[in-house]
């Protein structure tokens, strides 16, 4: 790692030649595979950037320049060539870096990123701050081919194109060709375009044309003229047509190449867009083979490519194998998923049915619309999305199945606290903005069981939208089943108690059990109360639990005002009014990433946090 422990600058790297560039980039891949094996972490997409990330770097100096990042996880080459090569040792643990860019961590990196299809739109924003506050600085964004199957990328780019602000957008394309380049005259025209001469050329000729008096017109009208005569006579790219200057496709890990196409995109001073072709995993032949496997990963073997741990049935997993189940007993039901088939368990859902899975790519928005005109039609739409992307779709949930009150199933996948990915995907606001729509119904299993069941009766047994939202990872230690449908109790009781009641729901029972053991130390006996639907609140149902109980507490993995502690302390205030309600959340703020036991601690919500908080309230 010679060359990599002296690059913490952009100066640094402008001190480096081609043959020491590329050593810097053997060398940034050994150090990702190897650092990524002890941490976990993004891998495979990483690997596919390395030199498309330091030819960024190198033409661009990203403490003034703004680096918009697409999603993010691509970032970490990024943070490497920007002095941040110790942290890596606690990537994406409680108090350590990152694995998304965070501008807390460093002014280089120019804004958050977990989310996709939205970089386009806050590089122009960039751009046009830069324009309006008279200041000097390049603006750049990344977006890979996934995050441009989001609508709002072409938001952004029908708006950047015609904005006349100076910007390059990189288009990362791993995958598969963006735009329609066959033939031998399209491929021709791809490295004419890319090549230096042409670029020189056109530099001159607008260079020419803006010192001569008229020049600016007649330089607008001839590119008119231009664009028009080889939109007739040659394929045109989107991005063309949309209005951009287009570069490529360009070899991705053509690192001498790419440093002089985005130097030549820089000095065009207009809105570009550099395709570059890059291939995930590149360098690591098991990433390479399996890069969704490598996509997120744990803890792996670098010699074997193996994982690490023993692999346990996931909440994930169980879903895919109830609708396998559902769907041979039914035929009208169908499954779509936002890019997201493996993530949400449907691989082989989508081997046993595959006209009836539909992967939309990075779209929630369009996956719910659709799901609504399927429903509309007769078929039963299962929609898997994790709870952090299910925030995307917020309207079209409103607008397109509630008002409707179509059968549409949301199975909503890392509801709570995922853990190292941090607040971009912490599950926590769902719950309070479902409960606001008119006919909806939410269920928490707290087992494997009990998502099974509560899946099953959604699909077959109900007609309207319904969520059924539970957790990232595997179940606890309650494996049972008390999901009876709506006409059963929706309240369970699994201890009791007359002191106190703890009240929860979904998979915090375990720690609500745990925190009632540690009241029983204290002398104080707790009930615990769970609730198997959250929307309606059983409100009735709690009561009837409390009518000796001086105190109930509820206990939520949501962020304030996102759960249901307001709604049920509402009406316990009519139908109990001798029993005070209180209850804890993971508080107003975002959730940082760490461990799920680091993550409760800090915010309260383990078990001797949630025993101390109910003694004080009791003592108050």
């Amino acid at each position: 790692m010679d060359i990599l422990e002296r690059i913490n600058t952009h100066e640094d790297l402008l001190r480096l030649d081609d043959d020491q560039r590329s050593q810097l980039c053997d060398e940034i891949r050994r150090f990702l595979i190897d650092s990524v094996s002890k941490t976990g972490g993004h891998l495979a997409g990483n690997l596919g950037v390395v030199e498309l990330s330091v030819a960024i770097e190198t033409v661009f100096d990203t403490n003034t320049d703004r680096l918009v990042f697409d999603v993010g996880h691509q970032s970490y080459v990024h943070k490497l060539l920007t002095g941040r090569r110790a942290d890596f040792a606690h990537l994406r643990q409680y108090g350590g870096i990152s694995g998304f860019p965070k501008p807390s961590e460093s002014d280089t990196d120019a804004f958050v990123a977990g989310h996709a299809s939205s970089s386009v739109s806050i590089a122009l924003g960039m751009a046009r701050a830069r324009t309006l506050l008279h200041e000097s600085y390049d603006v750049v964004t990344v977006i890979g081919d996934g995050a441009l199957t989001g609508g709002m990328a072409y938001e952004g780019l029908n708006d950047a194109a015609v904005s006349g602000e100076p910007m390059v957008i990189i288009v990362n394309d791993n995958k598969m060709s963006i735009g329609r380049n066959v033939g031998g005259l399209s491929s021709h025209l791809s490295r004419l375009r890319s090549s230096d001469n042409y670029l020189d050329a056109k530099r001159t000729y607008r260079r020419v044309m803006k010192a001569l008096p008229g020049g600016e017109r007649i330089y607008a009208v001839s590119s008119r003229i231009k664009n028009k005569l080889k939109r007739l006579l040659l394929p045109a790219t989107i991005f063309e047509n949309m209005g951009f200057t287009y570069l490529g496709p360009a070899d991705g890990h053509d690192l001498p190449n790419l440093i002089s196409l985005l130097s030549a995109a820089k000095e065009l001073r207009e809105p570009v867009v550099v395709h570059v072709v890059t291939k995930k995993g590149k360098g690591y032949p098991f990433a390479e083979e399996d890069p969704a496997k490598f996509h997120g990963i744990g803890k792996f073997d670098p010699m074997t490519g193996k994982k690490l741990g023993v692999k346990a049935a996931t909440y994930s997993d169980s879903f895919g194998e109830t609708m396998i189940a559902l769907a041979e007993n039914n035929q009208k039901v169908c499954a779509i998923t936002a890019a997201m088939p493996g993530g949400t368990g449907l691989l082989s859902f989508q081997k046993r049915f595959p006209d009836r899975t539909f992967d939309v790519g990075i779209a929630e928005e369009h996956a719910v619309s659709m799901a609504g005109g399927l429903a509309k039609q007769g078929m039963v739409p299962v929609v898997a999305l994790y709870a952090t992307f299910l925030q995307r779709s917020f309207d079209q949930i409103i607008q397109d199945i509630c008002l409707l009150h179509l059968h549409v199933v949301l199975a909503i996948d890392r509801a709570g606290l995922v853990g190292d990915d941090g607040p971009t995907h912490h599950g926590v606001f769902d719950i309070g903005f479902l409960r606001q729509m008119p006919g909806m119904r939410i269920l928490n299993p707290a087992s494997l069981a009990e998502q099974k069941e509560m899946l099953r009766w959604a699909v077959e047994d109900y007609d309207g939208p319904v969520a059924v939202r539970y957790p990232r990872g595997t179940e606890g230690s309650y494996t049972a089943c008390d999901w009876q449908g709506l006409d059963g109790a929706l309240v369970k009781c699994h201890r009791n108690g007359r002191d106190v009641a703890l009240i929860t729901y979904g998979s915090t029972l375990q720690t609500a059990l745990d925190a009632a053991e540690e009241l029983a130390k204290q002398g104080i006996e707790a009930a615990v109360l769970r609730l198997l639907s959250v929307c309606p609140v059983p409100s009735e149902q709690v009561a009837a639990f409390l009518q000796q109980t001086k105190l109930a507490v509820i206990i939520e993995e949501t962020a304030s005002n996102s759960g249901i502690r307001e709604a049920l302390a509402w009406d316990l205030a009519r139908l109990c009014p001798n029993c005070r309600v209180d209850g804890i959340d993971l508080g107003q703020d975002f959730v940082p990433h760490g461990t799920l036991k680091e993550l409760y601690e800090r915010c309260g919500l383990d078990a001797v946090s949630i025993s101390e908080f109910t003694r004080e309230v009791l003592a108050r």
